[in-house]
């Protein structure tokens, strides 16, 4: 902490220094007299508690003049002075309170400082520094005596956050000559702790992408980063190794950008998987290893005891402490343990912010005899976090987080698992829709929130911006306004390359969770265009929704060259790569398809067939990409885009022009039937006989392990069935029939098929006689697996 301090003090010396002689060898600038309009107030992210205008607009003039001293904050006045100049000042000298030149009439004035210097606080009139952490003020105005921009913190931070706001005040005036918005914001952060835990399975992070991090953090008003990397050895598996010289040097550097950026850099270390709680020696090498962090200026810690084996314990030693091992005795070794490093590690070393745990039993509210030894004994300093109710939790009401801090004993600190990619039902996935579905008013409820990311770091920056904005001001937060000022800072304000983040958002907008059900879907406004479409087509508008239809999908189609050539963080493109890929690919399939739709009306088939082959290429193209290499646990896999969607709408779409000439072809019948089964695989309801004509290609129906086995509709009403169609999954058959039966007792074989692969079966049926069930019938399967059925359609035309 004294090499910091001491280094952070010379360079303020040295800065003033130069701008002292700059104000003496430099002939003075003159004045640059603009119009001072008003403007309207820019968006701000985080949301201010209050901003209001302030009338005039600040003129940033050739010269600016900055008033600051050895009490302002220097990460707060390096960045003030990196954005003065990139928004029209050539030269911006500083000097502190009383030494302003009498040159400076007609300048820009900027202060920056604490809230309680004399001269700041009377700038600031009645505009009031928050008495809260974090809390600051701001005043820009061009009113009166000239422009003046003042900038009040209630504490360091505080004023580093006011710049952060005032970077988002400027705005273009003519030409070269920006301005800044005339306004007042007295603001303060609603939650105290506020960020990232990089807590996923998987490739961690590299040292490059860590480091970008804390720059963002620090634009978000984030003030937290925990690092707890499951794959780092270090952190879990060999927690009492001390870190090689070359990583440690590496976080050293990581803590000194946090530290310039108000980020608490968090150590946390996981030994639940091999540690003797009682061993004196065991202890120590855990408070050795944070020793270690703390040399290198780290001030916050944290012990994760999440996903271990918490009924058994790792030495007999613990056996004769605590008991027999069971969830009450582990929450009492626990205790121990945290109350020990709480009491004679974090609580002793000058500094130091309360020490954090993660609980065995984070993913719930329910009480139980682990919960009561932490509420009943754990030292009320330690913070405890929670994912809410489950791993993966579809939303956190008041009333959870409510009941979450009465069962462990204080307000807790929520590790949010989004947008996290590293479980199963994550594979093939970004995670890029905003976030959302936590309620307004958890501030009073939690000490904080942060948001576990993907193994992508630039991808996960979305997600993140909303997280940091909730956990500002929860009440006034809104996902889709900060959806979209999340994606302009991606594209560095580029409004072509924002309106392409957003459409390719929109294609990995799917949130799942460890169910089957997603808390946020995929791809809804492409699915809404999609209606749009199908209602469209079927009252006859034909042209009309085609038309419709393919701008979007050309714009679906363009949106990977618009992200790639533009403003958007070079990060992001790597992230995304393979699902840009996928992405134009299928953009283009879908304007394929449309346009043989198109063909087809006009009664060109010919045109027609050989657009629908290229989609139908396209297609296979785009399953075909990987990514490769792989950040994720999941491998190699296809990156998914619009899934469920998309490829239904292409599915279908390719579906109608093969069943163009058939009578009642369009409905799909299988829709309003009922589904039965000869078996499902281990009786799981994931892949219950419901799924196979549910809609949804993202679910299934997955059979026993034998050649002999079935799945059946039975439709709402008996029909003139023309076709059948058979989405498989990768557990596909060989060989299998398709049958149809008057009574669901007698069957009789219609069509024998013998597919090359695993992909979507058309079967055109007679259609001469009205059936009321129809079966496909496995013959033999192409795996060990059992047979494996994504979606059954049933086309024709019901019998009254």
């Amino acid at each position: 902490m004294q090499r910091r301090a001491s280094t952070m003090t010379t360079v303020s010396l040295c800065f003033a220094l130069a701008s002292t002689m700059a104000l003496e060898t430099l002939p003075a600038a003159a004045a640059d007299p603009q119009p001072r309009a008003t403007s309207a107030a820019p968006s701000v992210s985080p949301t201010p508690q209050s901003l209001t205008s302030a009338g005039e607009d600040a003129v940033v003039t050739g010269r600016v003049i900055l008033v600051a001293d050895e009490t302002t904050d220097a990460a707060a006045r390096d960045r003030l002075v990196r954005e003065l100049k990139a928004h029209g000042a050539a030269r911006v000298d500083v000097v502190a309170p009383g030494k302003e030149p009498r040159a400076a009439a007609g300048l820009l004035t900027v202060r920056l400082g604490p809230g309680t210097r004399p001269d700041i606080a009377e700038a600031l009139g009645s505009t009031s520094v928050p008495d809260r952490a974090e809390g600051y003020a701001l005043l820009a105005t061009g009113a009166g005596k000239g422009s003046r921009i003042t900038l009040g913190g209630k504490d360091a931070a505080g004023q580093f956050y006011a710049v952060q706001t005032l970077r988002q005040l400027f705005v273009r005036a003519s030409g070269t000559t920006w301005k800044v918005t005339g306004v007042r914001v007295s603001d303060f952060p609603s939650m105290p702790l506020r960020g990232t835990i990089e807590g996923f399975y998987g490739q961690p992070w590299t040292h490059a992408e860590r480091l970008d991090q804390m720059d963002f953090y620090g634009d978000v008003k984030a003030n937290t980063y925990i690092y707890a990397p499951k794959d780092d050895p270090y952190h879990r598996g060999k927690w009492r190794e001390p870190y090689p010289a070359d990583k440690l040097a590496e976080l050293g550097e990581l803590v000194d950008r946090a530290t310039a950026n108000h980020v608490r850099f968090t150590f946390a270390v996981s030994p639940g998987e091999s540690i003797c709680y009682s061993d004196p020696a065991d202890r120590k090498a855990l408070k050795d290893k944070l020793q270690a962090l703390y040399d290198l200026g780290t001030r916050a810690f944290s012990i994760p005891l999440d996903d271990i084996n918490y009924t058994r314990w790792n030495c007999e030693a613990d056996r004769a402490a605590y008991g027999e091992p069971g969830a009450g005795a582990a929450g009492k070794a626990q205790v121990d343990l945290l109350n020990d490093v709480q009491r004679t590690f974090v609580a002793t070393h000058e500094g130091t912010w309360p020490l954090q745990m993660v609980p065995t039993e984070y993913y719930n509210n329910t009480d139980s005899a682990y919960k009561q030894a932490l509420r009943g004994t754990l030292d009320p300093a330690v913070e405890v976090q929670w994912t809410g109710v489950g791993v993966v939790p579809t939303q956190i009401t008041d009333d959870e987080a409510e009941q979450a801090s009465k069962v462990f004993g204080r307000d807790v600190f929520v590790w949010d698992n989004y947008p996290v990619n590293d479980f199963g039902n994550t594979a093939g996935r970004l995670l890029l829709a905003p976030y959302a579905k936590r309620e307004a008013g958890l501030s009073e409820h939690l000490s904080g929130i942060v948001a576990n990311p993907m193994n992508q770091p630039y991808a996960s920056k979305v997600a993140v911006f909303g997280t940091a904005d909730f956990t500002w001001n929860d009440r006034a937060y809104d996902p889709v306004k900060n959806w979209r000022s999340a994606m302009a800072y991606l594209a560095g304000g580029d409004r072509k390359a924002t309106e392409a983040l957003l459409v390719f958002g929109d294609l990995e907008h799917m949130a799942p969770t460890f169910g089957d059900t997603p808390w946020q879907p995929q791809a809804p406004e492409l699915a809404r265009r999609v209606a749009e479409f199908w209602a469209s087509w079927d009252e006859g508008d034909r042209a009309g929704a085609v038309r419709s239809l393919r701008a979007y999908a050309r714009t679906v189609e363009r949106a990977p060259a618009t992200i790639r050539g533009g403003r958007v963080e070079k990060g992001f493109t790597v992230d995304a790569a393979a699902w840009l890929d996928a992405t134009e690919l299928w953009g283009t399939a879908t304007v394929r398809m449309l346009d043989a739709l198109a063909a087809r009306q006009a009664g060109d088939k010919e045109t027609s067939d050989r657009l629908l082959a290229e989609s139908d290429e396209l297609q296979r193209q785009a399953r075909a990409v990987r990514i490769d290499p792989p950040r994720n646990s999941w491998g190699a896999v296809q990156p998914k885009v619009g899934d469920g969607v998309l490829d239904t709408f292409l599915f279908e779409a390719g579906l109608r022009l093969q069943l163009w000439d058939s009578a009642g072809g369009a409905e799909n019948l299988a829709l309003k039937g009922t589904a039965s089964a000869s078996s499902v695989e281990q009786d799981l309801d994931r892949l219950a006989p419901r799924h196979v004509n549910d809609g949804r290609v993202g679910t299934r129906w997955a059979s026993g392990y034998s050649d002999d086995e079935w799945v059946q509709i039975e439709l709402a009403a008996p029909a003139k069935v023309a076709a059948v169609t058979v989405a498989w999954e990768s557990a596909c058959a060989t060989e299998y029939t398709v049958q149809t039966s008057t009574d669901g007792v007698n069957w009789e074989t219609v069509s024998t098929q013998r597919p090359d692969g695993c992909g979507n079966d058309v079967v055109r049926l007679p259609g001469d006689e009205a059936v009321s069930h129809v079966r496909v019938q496995g013959v033999e399967r192409k795996t060990t697996w059992g047979y494996s059925i994504h979606e059954l359609g049933i086309f024709g035309t019901p019998v009254s």
